[in-house]
């Protein structure tokens, strides 16, 4: 018997004598893993988690288990949860490249690996290195002899033209259309809870004005809602607009950023400052995630100024905000930084999940309501779409459609939609839903410390 299966048995010994002791469940993992039982050495870090959730060696172990048995996904929900804190582990950082490099974001990895070698010399991996190198120059890292620029010819003389300081203010930072939706929440089947969320956040404090002032609560402040896509968020915050028959400002990332330095900041804050002007006004930013990504995440200064400057103008440091009601989107809530979530930016996160049963029949009414139709069970076609968004079901109709309009073709006679031809086009159709929640449950089950995803928890029914 070799020194390292006494060892082995010795340890098995003593987590079986006290199985509370989540460090001696850590060393049995650690040595299960060194020996390749990756499945034995998984159990013995999820016993160890269990114990003890925010110990950083843990976590990062069964990181290091997931990598190996090429578990990606939740792999990267551990470590990038890690990486969030204030004083990460050097090999978190590598561990994290190495996974980024297999989903072939490497540019990513090879910041995170320098980082993690930077803070730990002796975590250097030259095979590593090599191929993040290699992949991000092809023929070789840039050097002086390879990077100087090449002199081109000089340009013909010109007649300097001089351009007004505001007309070029004003060019770079245009105003966003605003619109009056029509659209009201009577148009949008189910989320009644959400519903009663928002009329409680936004809509009561506009028809009440007198008894939120009573209390000193202002008019105003943020709903975060965030799912898989497709379920209605978009919908829900131009309908939030049409409830109250406020100017709607949706706000996408192509409107706020800029390439040039300090630009994105200026036309981040003019829209704030439109929204402000238009009050009551419902300001709409969609994928909020890609302008309010983790400031851990971001090496560069650029992005954390652009952060930097949303949360001010959430705050309403130099401007009120009184009437401006934020309304955000994103189907990646792992990825935003923390700073939005604190009471008075985000009051509300709200998780919008695809519709259940009456709000599938509900949603297939509105969306059948004036296309010609007989003998519906909508109720039975509700059953059997578990699991479908708003868009799936409507990608459903569509398909029925498409197959009427073959058959109107053939027959020269346009025939309304049956419940036979809705259950044939189901056939062809899936949920898009499925792919987003195997990527939540790796972040509830290893990265929810604060209880952010317990919704998604209790929609997934995991223990």
């Amino acid at each position: 018997m070799s020194f390292n299966d006494e060892i082995l048995i010795s340890l098995k010994q003593a987590v079986s004598a006290t199985p509370e002791n989540p460090h001696l469940h850590r060393h049995l993992a650690d040595l299960l893993l060194a020996q390749g039982d990756i499945a034995a050495a998984e159990s013995e870090y999820r016993a160890a988690l269990a114990l003890a959730p925010t110990h950083p060696q843990i976590r990062l172990g069964l990181a290091q288990t997931f990598y190996q048995g090429h578990k990606d996904s939740a792999g990267l929900a551990l470590v990038e949860d890690l990486l969030a804190e204030p004083d990460p582990p050097a090999a978190a950082f590598v561990l994290c490249a190495r996974l980024l490099e297999r989903r072939q974001e490497r540019v990513r990895a090879l910041q995170l690996y320098q980082q993690g070698v930077q803070k730990d010399p002796s975590l250097a991996d030259e095979s590593l290195a090599a191929l993040l190198n290699g992949a991000l120059f092809p023929e070789g890292p840039p050097t002086l002899a390879n990077t100087e620029p090449t002199v081109a010819p000089p340009e013909p003389e010109r007649e300097a033209v001089k351009v007004p300081h505001h007309a070029f203010v004003e060019e770079q930072a245009p105003a966003i259309e605003k619109e009056r939706p029509a659209t009201t929440f009577a148009d949008i089947g189910g989320m009644e809870t959400l519903k009663e969320e928002i009329r409680l956040e936004i809509i009561h404090p506009l028809q009440h004005p007198e008894l939120y002032q009573a209390y000193g609560k202002t008019i105003g402040g943020g709903i975060l809602m965030y799912g898989p896509p497709g379920c209605g968020k978009t919908h829900l915050a131009r309908a939030t607009a049409g409830e109250v028959k406020a100017d709607f400002i949706s706000v996408g990332i192509n409107e706020i950023l800029d390439m040039w330095l300090g630009q994105s900041e200026r036309n981040l804050h003019a829209i704030f400052e439109q929204a402000r002007a238009a009050a009551p006004c419902v300001l709409f930013f969609d994928e909020v995630d890609a302008l309010g990504a983790s400031r851990s995440d971001l090496r560069q200064s650029a992005g954390r100024q652009l952060i930097n400057q949303f949360l001010a103008e959430m705050d309403g440091l130099n401007a009120s905000n009184e009437g401006v009601l934020i309304l955000a989107a994103t189907n990646a809530p792992w990825h935003l930084d923390n700073a939005f979530r604190r009471p008075g930016r985000f009051d509300r996160i709200l998780f919008v999940p695809p519709p259940d049963g009456p709000g599938r029949t509900a949603i297939l009414q509105l969306l059948l309501a004036q296309k010609p139709t007989e003998n519906l069970d909508l109720n039975e076609l509700a059953r059997k779409t578990e699991g479908f968004s708003g868009a799936d079901l409507k990608a459903l109709i569509d398909i029925a459609i498409e197959g009427k309009l073959q058959e109107a073709i053939r027959t020269g006679i346009p025939g309304p939609i049956s419940h036979k031809d809705l259950l044939q086009a189901l056939k062809q159709a899936r949920p898009t839903t499925r792919e987003w929640f195997n990527t939540a449950r790796n972040y509830v089950l290893y990265a929810n410390q604060g209880g952010l995803y317990d919704e998604v928890k209790a929609w997934l029914k995991l223990p």
